[in-house]
Order: C-alpha cells, then structure tokens, then sequence
C-alpha cells in the first residue's frame, strides 16, 4: 500500500479519537516517510511534536497502525529536514556491503511525494475567481506532461495555489505509475546546499547523485514559492538545469509563487522566460459568495457539535480577509471559544466577541463604513452608536438607511457585511434600505440633494 494512502487512512482513524483542536494541532501535518527494519518513519512539522507525540499519543498511533497494517512499529518522528542526511547514511551503509549498483539503479530521495492526502480536487472549493486555475490544474493532472507545461500558479497567499499543486499531485499519483514530488523552494535549496557536504572519502559525489536523482530522476516536480530562490544565484543555476532536464524529457513542472514571473525581478530573465513557456494562470481572492462556501464546507467537514446560524457565517464572510487558511482558522477559533465559554450558544455576538483579534486591521477609523457613518451622523446630528444602534425612531432610522444606502452605492459593499457593521441588521433589511432610498431620490429632489452633498464630504471614489 502506498505510503500516504496508507497514511491518509491513519489520519482518517485518529480523528475520531480526539478532538478537533488536538488533531489539527499535532496530527494534521504529519505525514508517514517510510515503513523499515519494524519501525514507522513519521515527519512532524517541529521539533516539539516529537516529545509530545512519543509522550502522549505513541500508544494509540502504534495501535492505529497495527489495526491497518496488521504489524507493531517502534515509532520514529523526524523533521523534513533530518530525511536527507537519513538517505545520506544508510547509502553509505549500503555502500560499505557492495551495493553500489543497486544504490545507482534507484532513484535516491524518491521515497515520499511529500503530498499531503487532504488537499484534492474533490475538497476545493470552485467559485468565479478560481474557476479558470481549477480547470487548467485538472487538465494538467488529467495529462501530464503535454497539457500546459510548465503550469504557472501564482496569486497572495491563501488563496489555494498549494492546495491545487497537491491536488494535481495526488491526482496524478492515484491515476497512474508516475513519479511526483512535491517540494517548497526553501526545501529545493537546502538540499542543494547539501551538495556542498563532504563524504568519508572526503567528497561530495555520493552528495551530488542523491540530489540529481531526487530531481531529475522523476515525471512530475511540483515547487511551491518559487519566489524565495530570489538572491540564490548558485541555487537559481542549479534549478535552471533542473528545469531543462525535466522539460525536454517531457517532465510536468508545476510551479507557484505569489506574484506573476514579469514580478519576480530577483530571479534570473532566462528562468522567468521559461516560466511563460506553458500557462501563466492567475488566482484572484474570492468573493463573498465563495467565502461563504468555503466556511460551510469547513463546518460540515469539522462535523462540529454546534451549529453555526447563517448569520455568523454571513459576519465571518463579511470580515474575515481573503485568505482561506485564516476562515479556516476563525472557525476552529470560534468552536474553541464557544468551549472555553462553557458551550455557550454560537451567535453574532459571541462570534464578535470570539473573533475580535481575527477581524482586518483596517475595521478602524480607516474602514469606509465607519467613514460614511460618521459623515452621515454628524450631518443628521446624532451619534455614531445611534446609527449603529437597533433603534427605530424616525429621526435615526432614516439618517442609518441612507448611509446603508451610501455603502453600497459609494463602495459597494456587500449586503451582509453592511449589516453587520450596521448593529448586525440581517441583509434583506439592507436590501429594502437600499431600495427605498434609491426609489426616493428619484421624486424627491431635497432628498437627492443631501445625497450628494453626502457623497462630497465622504469622497471616497466610487468602485
């Protein structure tokens, strides 16, 4: 059984006997390196996790290994970058017996993908500003080698550009015989590093074939960030012959960074060159109808004991950046929180409460709702927290629908996050604001006169 097949069903075991904070803490980066001599090799992401793992959850993974494999492994935890120096000593050792031959004929540092099982095109959450990126990386899994290649995503951080590389991946590894690895930049670049390392005759030619054949020697090479071998010169040639092995062999490259390669001015002209050989493909930040989905998949997939309203999800959607890994995040944070609270119900003020330290730096005086706000309050002479208030006299309820108003038409804001900073007004009472004014600037002229004295003490530029 493949090793992260078999790992991917350890992960999906263990999950059931802890909790949601404890898995994703110390289980969901881990990945299995190899199975050797009775003993599980077991990558962690730090050093910490070696001590805790052995001292409190060594028992239940040896018994959740023994249900799969139907054996008793002593249990190894090691760091991603304790793997090189491991192959470096037991090809040596190999080495010493006479097996040089058999050392050459292996492709050496080809024992994981280093792909990690979660990330696939099932789980990805498809919406406008990713679609065309989804597409071109399934047409790339689907055929690699001769669709768009080299495959060039790139886009902030956050976004999904990792986990469409994974998905390609695992794609390709559960649909064919073809070698994959996947690696960051900083990874490409310690190894190389490596090189430089002398053997016990006192040179690096053991050093050299080890990181020739994990590079070369393979059909598929995803690199992520691409754009820290900026100022790596020697490291920048080394890739750059990498590069030509792989793609004249017809070798997939898929690579990402997060700026286009005309932007990434540190690098070599002859490798951003090459990099617009195939598809330059663009992941744009989602929109609010994307993020919402992503949040709900989160949920289902948390398989949380609470349930999270419409409403929480709208404010998190509303607030909560681009970033998918910190929506995400402001899930487990919420949950955790509602606990730590004595399982206090999930609502909008607990959820503004629990998320306070996660909302955008810029909610403050910068943030162009409380702008308008402001203006809109200081003309109509009442407070800020009177606009932001539940209150439904005339003389406030009138002056808050025309800064509703004002947020959508000035900035264009969505529905829920006006709510939201509007005293947590659900998004049909902003709709119906919105259209009320609208029609009432049409046939009443003062109305509309105030409107657009609005508009240039605000002056903010229209989107």
């Amino acid at each position: 059984m493949n090793v992260d097949v078999l790992w991917s069903k350890f992960l999906d075991s263990v999950k059931d006997d802890l909790t949601s904070l404890s898995y994703t803490t110390w289980f969901q980066d881990t990945k299995l390196y190899r199975f050797e001599d009775n003993k599980a090799y077991i990558i962690v992401p730090m050093p910490i996790h070696k001590k805790h793992l052995m001292d409190n959850y060594s028992e239940l993974i040896s018994n959740k290994l023994n249900e799969i494999t139907g054996i008793n492994y002593d249990l190894v935890f090691i760091l991603e970058e304790e793997i090189i120096g491991l192959e470096f000593d037991e090809n040596k050792k190999k080495a010493n017996f006479g097996e040089d031959e058999e050392i050459i004929s292996k492709p050496k540092g080809y024992n994981s993908t280093n792909l990690k099982r979660k990330y696939l095109f099932d789980n990805f959450i498809v919406g406008n500003s990713n679609k065309f990126a989804h597409a071109a990386a399934l047409s790339v899994a689907e055929n690699p080698g001769n669709m768009y290649n080299p495959l060039f995503l790139y886009g902030n951080s956050g976004l999904g550009k990792t986990h469409l590389m994974h998905a390609i991946g695992n794609y390709i590894v559960d649909n064919s015989d073809k070698r994959v690895l996947y690696v960051t930049s900083d990874q490409f670049i310690q190894d190389f590093i490596g090189i430089n390392k002398k053997d016990e005759n006192d040179t690096n030619f053991n050093y050299v074939d080890f990181f020739k054949n994990k590079y070369r020697n393979i059909d598929v090479l995803l690199i992520d960030d691409i754009q820290f071998l900026g100022g790596a010169s020697k490291t920048q040639q080394e890739f750059f012959h990498t590069f030509n092995t792989l793609y004249n062999d017809s070798k997939q490259i898929i690579i990402s960074s997060d700026r286009s390669p005309d932007d990434l001015k540190l690098l070599e002209d002859r490798l951003r060159t090459r990099f617009c050989w195939g598809l330059t493909v663009n992941i744009f930040p989602p929109d609010f109808n994307l993020k919402t989905e992503i949040i709900k998949k989160k949920i289902i997939a948390g398989n949380f004991e609470k349930e999270i309203p419409e409403d929480v999800i709208e404010y998190i959607a509303s607030n909560i950046g681009p970033d998918v890994r910190q929506l995400e995040g402001s899930i487990t944070r919420l949950i955790a929180y509602s606990t730590i609270m004595g399982g206090a119900d999930i609502n909008l003020d607990l959820a503004i409460e629990a998320l306070k330290d996660f909302i955008s730096k810029g909610m403050g005086e910068k943030n162009d709702i409380h702008r308008i706000q402001k203006i809109v309050s200081e003309y109509f002479q009442i407070s800020v927290e009177d606009i932001r208030s539940k209150k439904r006299s005339s003389n406030i309820s009138f002056p808050r629908q025309i800064a509703m108003y004002l947020c959508r038409v000035m900035i264009n804001e969505s529905f829920p996050k006006i709510g939201t900073e509007f005293g947590g007004k659900d998004h049909s009472t902003v709709m119906h604001s919105v259209e009320k004014i609208s029609n009432e600037i049409k046939v009443n002229k003062d109305l509309n006169n105030i409107i657009e004295k609005l508009k240039d003490d605000i002056g903010i530029v229209q989107k």
